[in-house]
């Protein structure tokens, strides 16, 4: 694609390493490893004191043995979730059994005061419809936990029809304005700074829909094929989901092609007319 600037498919940390956690947050790993869970899912256990009941963020797949694991930090006072998918909640209801404790739903920026921190639900929707981030702050300490909205390693996929990509830029640049804050992920190593990693996920979110522009331009005829053109060299494992983000990316460029008086997200305006993307 001749005039697009090269987009590397990431697979390293988007922002420095965190060495530890907070002194309130304990990481509990699910043995689900692969190719979209990175290590396995992340799931959180967070409480101000030894003596403070917990709360559990995420409780992970149906996996007995790592239920069982997260449920001996208990007591637990609460569960929260940041998004639907099953390797984060798959386990709820058997996890709901284990410790007694029930789901906590936090309207969003306004804070609540469990397991001795204060905990501020920030909606972040497009990777899915529902997904959420926490802010938690306690003892002087502060991270935000961002389930699948931002990742430890790699960039996430927008998980269309559910995900919309409108709504994920707009999030990045929510999470932007957190600042430097510690990033607790729903999959790979802790992040040091939130707004340095939500800053790259949007410039490569814009570079992405620039070089899906060209493809359509270029004469693509599928989101297979675009995906074929723009991820020549991806997992085949990875393929049904670059293909999710690449159907949310033409959706996204239809509705600023009928908008043409809208701001578009990514600067130049689409060279990609309506007839072009129709037909996709």
């Amino acid at each position: 694609m001749a005039g697009s600037r090269p987009v590397a498919h990431i697979t390293t940390p988007v922002a420095a390493v965190a060495a530890q956690p907070p002194s309130w947050a304990t990481l509990v790993r699910a043995p689900n490893p692969g190719p979209m869970t990175l290590d396995g899912t992340n799931t959180w256990v967070l409480r101000a004191t030894a003596a403070t009941p917990a709360v559990v963020v995420d409780p992970g797949p149906a996996d007995e043995g790592h239920l069982r694991a997260v449920a001996a930090h208990g007591p637990v006072a609460a569960v929260l979730v940041t998004h639907g998918h099953p390797d984060h909640v798959g386990g709820l209801a058997r996890f709901r059994e284990l410790s007694g404790a029930d789901v906590a739903t936090l309207s969003d920026g306004s804070p609540a005061d469990l397991a001795g921190l204060r905990i501020t639900a920030v909606a972040t929707p497009g990777h899915t419809a529902d997904s959420v981030c926490y802010l938690v702050e306690g003892g002087g300490e502060r991270a935000v936990l961002t389930g699948d909205t931002i990742l430890g390693r790699g960039t996430t996929v927008v998980a269309w029809p559910d995900g919309n990509l409108g709504d994920y830029l707009a999030s990045l640049r929510r999470l932007v304005e957190l600042g430097p804050v510690q990033v607790l992920p729903g999959h790979g190593p802790m992040l040091a700074d939130c707004a340095a990693a939500a800053a790259y996920y949007l410039r490569h979110r814009r570079d992405r829909l620039e070089q899906v522009r060209r493809a359509v331009a270029d004469g693509a005829t599928s989101p297979a094929d675009v995906v074929a053109r723009v991820y020549p060299d991806l997992d085949p494992a990875l393929r049904q989901a670059a293909e999710w983000s690449v159907r949310a990316q033409l959706e996204h460029l239809r509705r600023e092609s009928r908008s043409p008086s809208a701001e578009p997200d990514n600067g130049p305006e689409s060279r990609a007319g309506p007839t072009m993307l129709d037909r996709l």
